[in-house]
């Protein structure tokens, strides 16, 4: 089991609480939280099933691709990359 948390900014939008989930990438982590909260992969992910041009992810600390093995114990952080001036 890996843990996932995200950002304030995306919880603004739809509750999306820390969570435990199960995968060897964090793509299939994430699978598994979207299948519990549908609408949150709408918000982290594109049509194409490509991370969205506004988010980062971030595994022990690290930014991370959504290709990134895991291993057990890891944590996944999902934030909104913010830009502006």
């Amino acid at each position: 089991m890996v843990r996932i948390a995200f950002t304030a900014n995306l919880r603004r939008h739809l509750p999306c609480p820390v969570l435990q989930a199960e995968g060897e990438t964090v793509a299939e982590a994430l699978a598994a939280a979207f299948a519990g909260n549908p609408r949150l992969r709408g918000y982290v992910l594109d049509d194409q099933s490509r991370l969205r041009r506004h988010v980062v992810l971030y595994l022990n600390g690290r930014q991370a691709k959504l290709e990134a093995p895991l291993a057990e114990g890891d944590e996944i952080y999902v934030m909104q990359a913010l830009s502006g001036g």
